[in-house]
């Protein structure tokens, strides 16, 4: 029944321009409209990383819930984690509208949103509400678009959250925001990672428990460019990585309509060049050094394919859009029944099956 309804919801919501049912999806999970799913009780998808017990490794990236409205009705849906934002210092509106496009037949999106969100208060205040053995919740902390301080902007993120958060995500690799991604550059990275994780520490002694930091990368980074992302990861206290953020890249879209348009792209298309990052950084940052694989997951095929590549933990977002609100429940049973096609008696034995495979592709 929950299946033919998230159908019928997602037809309906089709009918409506990208940005407005995206609102309408929020509104719907808010109200409680759409029930909890049945996921599996399989011990073999839990996952300890960077010190945290994770109940499964599949995740909601960072985007849909900008504002933390929702991250408890995400977590029902299946979703092992949930991380909300982009969330910056000061409210902006982001870009100009129209600024999400549908490629449907690529079972894609564009999006140029540039990081509309209200700001640390109003997340602040919606974190500070739940109850904090609800269920594990990350905070990805960004710029303001007109900040005369990047770096300050993402140490009052840590200073902010430090209370609320059960991780951090560092996003530097959003390509709607004018030099957001410059910050990838070896010697801006360093001083970023310098300023973020000092004020980490200190924020971990006011809060009393470890807050682990992820960095999120973009996936149109060059070889030499990963080499510079990875020597910086790997000397600092950093948790891990996130790869990938969405591509500037148009390669072998079918919908010629909306290729065009500006933006970041993520789904279906995604699939290929992130797990090919993916798999690099692990080959670059050895095993110890947690991995989010994040890009084009629509199936338990895609997800454990991440692992396969080097991934610790998964996160998706866009292909839910096409796949509707009972993808993550979809995910979690088909993962199951691939480990038992295994043989597998945890979802981490099956880590770097394919690294070599996926780290062998040409960027």
């Amino acid at each position: 029944m929950f299946g033919r309804l998230s159908d019928l919801a997602r037809q309906g919501l089709f009918l409506l321009d990208p940005e407005t049912a995206h609102g309408m999806s929020v509104a719907a999970l808010k109200s409680g409209l759409l029930p909890s799913c049945s996921v599996p009780d399989d011990a073999r998808l839990a996952q300890t990383v960077a010190g945290i017990r994770f109940p499964n490794p599949l995740g909601m990236a960072a985007g849909y819930d900008k504002n933390a409205d929702v991250p408890d009705a995400l977590l029902r849906l299946g979703f092992g984690f949930a991380e909300v934002g982009t969330v910056t210092p000061k409210p902006q509106a982001g870009n100009d509208k129209p600024r999400i496009f549908r490629l449907t037949a690529d079972r894609a999106v564009i999006n140029r949103l540039g990081f509309n969100n209200e700001g640390h208060a109003a997340a602040h205040a919606r974190l500070a509400a739940r109850r904090r053995d609800g269920g594990i919740v990350g905070v990805n902390i960004g710029a303001n678009k007109d900040s005369a301080d990047r770096v300050a902007d993402y140490v009052a993120g840590i200073e902010r959250f430090s209370s609320v958060a059960d991780y951090f995500t560092v996003n530097i690799s959003s390509p709607n925001t004018p030099g957001l991604r410059d910050l990838q550059a070896r010697e801006s990275l360093k001083a970023l990672l310098d300023a973020v994780l000092a004020a980490r520490r200190e924020a971990v002694v006011r809060a009393g428990r470890s807050l682990p930091v992820f960095l999120k990368i973009a996936p149109d980074l060059t070889e030499e460019g990963l080499d510079d992302v990875a020597a910086e990861a790997l000397s600092h206290d950093l948790d891990g990585l996130i790869v990938s953020n969405t591509t500037l890249s148009r390669e072998g879209l079918a919908d010629r309509r909306h290729a065009s348009e500006a933006g970041g792209m993520s789904g279906a298309p995604l699939f290929r060049l992130s797990t090919a990052v993916l798999a690099k950084m692990r080959r670059r940052v050895g095993p110890g050094l947690a991995i989010i694989g994040v890009g084009g997951v629509a199936s338990a095929d895609d997800a454990l394919e991440k692992v396969r590549a080097g991934a610790d933990l998964v996160q998706l977002y866009s292909c839910m859009v096409y796949e509707g609100p009972g993808l993550p429940a979809r995910i979690l049973r088909g993962l199951s029944g691939l480990l038992d096609r295994e043989g597998a008696g945890s979802i981490g034995e099956l880590r770097d099956a394919r690294l070599a495979h996926w780290a062998a592709m040409k960027l």
